[in-house]
């Protein structure tokens, strides 16, 4: 088989109409509409001019970047992917970090990928669907893909690009991740590197 890369874009949402310190992985809140449309064009005007496959994580803020761009360029079908969604914090979604506690998230930092912050998802469950995407994604016949998601599933795509046969330590964690509204190219290799 020949070597053939695809190229990933990674986009994240526009910024949250959230307010600061709140624990939001996959609560679903909306994001500021013109962020979202600025965004919006942005992207539709810097992607290829031809079709091709976007995915997005289901949660209202992806969505609506998704459909902003969908409105602009009209040969895009935007489909939702669960598997890029961001992290569930369980109990922890909706509340301050401060109410969280120092002992939470220590125990969380202790056991960074295996435990399961407000008895939500661990972050090996999530580099497991995100894995999973990503595997699909270098299968695909286009030389690009486009992903609206978030700040942790972006994170875990740069994990698994680097380190992909094992958990990160807390430590170890990319902190890297598209800006609101941005977007990262990134080569994922083709179906031979999966």
């Amino acid at each position: 088989m020949s070597s053939r890369s695809v190229r990933l874009w990674l986009v994240r949402h526009a910024a949250p109409c959230v307010d600061a310190g709140i624990c939001y992985g996959s609560l679903n809140v909306a994001a500021d509409a013109q962020a979202t449309a600025d965004a919006a064009g942005r992207l539709a005007s810097a992607l290829p001019a031809t079709a091709l496959p976007v995915r997005h994580s289901p949660l209202a803020r992806c969505t609506a970047l998704a459909r902003s761009l969908q409105a602009l360029r009209s040969d895009l079908s935007p489909q939702p992917d669960a598997r890029l969604v961001e992290m569930d914090f369980g109990a922890w979604e909706g509340r301050s970090w401060d109410a969280v506690g120092r002992a939470a998230i220590d125990a969380w930092m202790a056991d960074f990928a295996g435990h399961a912050p407000g008895d939500g998802e661990s972050l090996e469950q999530v580099l497991a669907r995100v894995r999973a995407a990503l595997r699909e994604a270098r299968e695909t016949h286009a030389a690009d893909v486009v992903w609206i998601t978030h700040a942790g599933v972006a994170r875990c795509v740069h994990w698994l690009l680097e380190q992909p046969l094992r958990a990160p330590r807390a430590d170890e964690w990319p902190l890297e991740a598209p800006g609101y509204g941005t977007w990262k190219c990134l080569e994922i290799g083709g179906a031979d590197s999966a």
